[in-house]
């Protein structure tokens, strides 16, 4: 997985800079927070199931090996076949092996995170392969060759007047010549074109949001219903998908169906709710002539046994990431990478590494509302505070962060000179304060001031400290 991590800050202030995103994001950091607490508080035993999903989730991972064979048999009994890939280029390998068993030459995919992550759509293209996505969001990014802004919605950082220009460039060696602006009737036209592409599928590619120990099936959780057609239109359907998606039976599918489009979306329940098992029977009017799964390791079994096992339990409906503060501020391209948000922060060093996206897990204030909203209960900021350790002993961290962190280790252990310092401190914040609404404010500070105060002020430490008040209450 190609990362650009290492470019956040110079993106986070580019994007900062960007009225145009900065609108967007204020929207989307009120609303999809609102609309899942309301979803939410509808249901009672919400927090009970999301009790439910993380003990799921954590057997599991305790029993991952016995969990996929019972999924491979399943998958084998209704005619179907698994592929093991270890790595993202035996995914891809496999895959291109798979098309090539058939002639295919068009290709048609639906929204599938993995896929990004393994950057399939590249190499098949490379390989000569017409590759279309078929999810709105997916499709408009794909056009403009972009990372997906969001986990769930690929394009929401994009006005309607951009996908605009995007369709009016990529659409008219299909025929369409005239601009169009209106929201639904660029639907529309997606719609049309992406029609002829359905129609003339070799192969469809989806990825699985579940699937299922017990029956062998894949599930899809979409709102469009493009994944739909991409898994029965061609006489192909690949499913592309990480070993962790599995689940051991229909009852506790049903316990993460209640909680992720609630978290997603805000919404009871996703449009469209579809399970696949196996290809078209001898009975069957129509469906793919064959039925592949590739599940995709990728780092996925390194994760286990370690501090950010737990990040295994993801069911990617974004919910870190639309009630993130640093998230909605600079938004996903930022990162740099498929995975963004705090959820991003976790996932990237795992499965690139800590050299290549160290910033990631610096990205967070730490506020623990990713953890709060999580529907499985992942303990994202100790995930984080796990990597930005691992950056430390690397010594990755800037050598200013080192040398002031390394100061104030040194004068922690020495209480007298601590509490100079930090008297010192106090009175030079004083005077260079102001006063404001009844509290001293610092609107600069020297030498670290620029970065700090851009966007915030420094609230003045009130007199008496608490080192002063504890001294006093010794003395009495």
């Amino acid at each position: 997985m190609h990362v650009t991590s290492k470019d956040f800050d110079e993106k986070a202030r580019a994007a900062i800079a960007d009225d145009q995103l900065q609108m967007g994001l204020f929207v989307f950091g009120k609303i999809f927070p609102l609309m899942r607490d309301a979803k939410a508080a509808e249901l009672p035993e919400f927090e009970g199931l999301r009790d439910s999903a993380r003990d799921i989730k954590t057997n599991v991972l305790e029993n991952l090996g016995t969990y996929l064979d019972a999924f491979e048999a399943r998958v084998e009994e209704a005619g179907g076949r698994i592929h093991w890939a270890r790595t993202a280029e035996e995914a891809n390998a496999i895959v291109e092996r798979l098309c090539e068993e058939v002639g295919a030459k068009d290709i048609i995919k639906s929204k599938s995170m993995v896929t990004e992550e393994l950057e399939l759509n590249d190499h098949l293209i490379g390989k000569g392969y017409n590759v279309v996505e078929t999810d709105l969001g997916e499709y408009i990014i794909q056009l403009r060759n972009e990372k997906p802004f969001h986990i769930v919605g690929p394009a929401l950082h994009l006005n309607a007047g951009q996908v605009s220009d995007t369709f009016y460039e990529a659409h008219k060696k299909h025929g369409r010549t005239e601009r169009v602006e209106d929201k639904v009737k660029l639907v529309e036209e997606a719609r049309i074109v992406l029609r002829e592409r359905f129609k003339n599928a070799d192969v469809g590619i989806t990825g699985a949001n579940f699937l299922v120990a017990e029956t062998g099936q894949i599930v899809l959780v979409t709102n469009e219903g493009n994944a739909d057609l991409t898994a029965t239109l061609p006489k192909r359907h690949i499913v592309v998908t990480g070993i962790e998606k599995i689940v051991p039976t229909l009852d506790d599918l049903s316990v993460f169906l209640r909680i992720l489009a609630r978290s997603a979306t805000g919404q009871d329940t996703s449009n469209y709710v579809s399970l696949y098992s196996g290809p078209r029977r001898a009975r069957d009017a129509d469906g793919p002539e064959s039925f592949d799964i590739v599940l995709v390791d990728n780092g996925r079994t390194d994760m286990l046994g370690t501090p950010v096992e737990e990040m295994l339990r993801c069911i990617r409906c974004g919910a870190c990431l639309n009630s993130c503060p640093v998230f909605s501020t600079v938004g996903g391209q930022t990162y740099g990478s498929v995975y963004s948000g705090p959820m991003g922060a976790v996932w990237t060093p795992a499965l690139a590494s800590v050299s290549s996206a160290a910033k990631l897990p610096n990205a967070s204030s730490f506020c623990g509302k990713c953890e709060e909203v999580c529907p499985v209960r992942i303990p994202l900021p100790s995930m984080m505070r796990h990597w930005r350790e691992k950056e430390f002993e690397a010594h990755l961290t800037p050598s200013g962060q080192r040398w002031g962190l390394g100061m104030w280790a040194w004068l922690g252990k020495r209480p007298s000179l601590y509490r100079a310092a930090t008297n010192l401190a106090g009175i030079g914040l004083r005077l260079i304060s102001k006063g404001r609404g009844g509290r001293r404010l610092a609107t600069w500070l020297p030498f670290i001031g620029q970065g700090w105060t851009q966007s915030r002020d420094l609230a003045v430490p009130s007199e008496p400290t608490f080192l002063s008040q504890y001294k006093e209450g010794r003395r009495r």
